[in-house]
């Protein structure tokens, strides 16, 4: 008996099943009986057939014979198997590919699926990584790419992410920015060493440079800092402590600092005043006038602090209620207008002006803080500014 296959309903798998049916009996009248002889074909030499993939027949080593119906993109394939999953060949309406292999890096995937991001299989040399599904945050994101910093997803890892590599605004690095992550901060900080040292260049916890005042001692370049610029405590604006001979005399500790530590020029070596005033009008009502050598500007401060330090000192410019009179000046009454200094003096000396009186070139009267300085007498010059004059002699009284 010969066995031909014809089509069963198809089955839950989408697949059609196959069964045998017999197309003859042997003795070719087709009344299902066998041969008197007992062979199996028609023509009596024994054989079962051509045993050709296509004939219509099931022979042994096949699974299936449609004849011309055999198919690569249907049920029986042309090599007479069943259709299945990873035969190489596409069986149209149930695979969507079918490269004939089992590999899951292709472009055909398990279950003869086309590959595609989110099927859990990384496609050589298309996707990076693939897994499984399109959560942006979790590593892979939706196009099969690996999470990275400035993608503007916020993966594990990262405190945040601005879709961005600019490493001056609030999230560097996908990190939130502080003083002393190594980036600067625009707007924000003037420096970032990457440290929260204090000592340093860019100070801690502002991210400030540091400089002379700032309150922070920067270690190997200042030796001191108070947190301010005064130049008569023990700190001055040099951010070196105070000594005698640094030019700034401190308060409280001095009484002079002209910059070295010489002595007989002023201010000795132990930054003590060397009062070595000439008497210029000795007894004048009472009151005995002195020329007193002024280191730097002849400014009013500097005036009334030379007298100080001799122990003198100063007089006032003109007579009570003058405009440079103040309450820091000795008021004598021996000056008669307010406005021409020293004019009294110059006559009872050298009956002339200031400026033609010899014994008061280069000496400068205070102004009560209310003009330019010192109002000096030079040769031919009188009330000299002091601000623009330096190393004079100021006018100093003794009661």
């Amino acid at each position: 008996m010969v066995l031909a296959c014809t089509p069963a309903p198809a089955g839950d798998d989408g697949f059609t099943s196959f069964t045998t049916n017999p197309t003859s009996n042997g003795d070719g009248d087709g009344d299902g009986d066998t041969a008197e002889t007992g062979e199996s074909s028609g023509d009596g030499d024994g054989d079962t057939g051509n045993g050709d993939c296509g004939d219509g027949v099931v022979q042994m080593g096949e699974e299936c014979d449609l004849g011309p119906q055999n198919s690569a993109s249907g049920q029986c394939t042309p090599n007479c198997f069943i259709a299945k999953c990873g035969d190489g060949f596409l069986y149209e309406g149930f695979e969507e590919c079918d490269d004939g292999n089992p590999s899951n890096t292709d472009e055909c995937v398990t279950d003869c699926k086309l590959a595609t991001c989110g099927d859990g299989f990384v496609h050589d040399g298309v996707e990076i990584c693939d897994d499984g599904n399109d959560n942006d945050a979790d590593g892979c994101n939706a196009m099969c790419l690996p999470g990275s910093c400035g993608d503007g997803i916020l993966q594990e890892g990262e405190q945040c992410d601005d879709g961005n590599p600019d490493t001056s605004d609030d999230c560097p690095a996908c990190q939130l920015a502080f003083c002393g992550d190594g980036y600067i901060q625009a707007g924000v900080e003037a420096c970032d060493d990457g440290n929260m040292a204090s000592d340093d260049a860019c100070t801690y916890p502002f991210c400030e440079e540091a400089v002379c005042g700032d309150g922070i001692v920067w270690a190997g370049v200042e030796e001191c800092d108070d947190a301010n610029l005064d130049d008569d405590d023990a700190c001055p604006s040099t951010c070196i402590p105070a000594s005698c001979g640094d030019g700034f005399k401190q308060q409280g500790v001095e009484e002079c600092d002209d910059g070295n530590n010489v002595s007989d020029d002023g201010c000795d070596a132990m930054c003590f005043a060397e009062c070595d005033g000439d008497i210029i009008v000795d007894d004048w009502n009472g009151y005995t006038y002195f020329k007193v050598p002024v280191m730097g500007a002849m400014t009013d401060p500097n005036i009334a602090q030379a007298c100080a330090d001799c122990g003198l000192q100063t007089p006032c410019a003109g007579p009570g209620g003058c405009n440079y009179n103040d309450n820091i000046c000795l008021q004598t009454n021996n000056e008669a207008s307010c406005g021409n200094p020293m004019m009294s003096m110059s006559q009872m000396l050298c009956n002339a002006s200031p400026s033609q009186c010899m014994e008061l070139w280069g000496v400068y009267q205070y102004m009560g803080n209310n003009w330019n300085g010192g109002c000096g007498a030079e040769q031919n010059s009188w009330c000299s500014q002091g601000n623009n004059q330096n190393n004079k002699f100021a006018l100093c009284v003794l009661p």
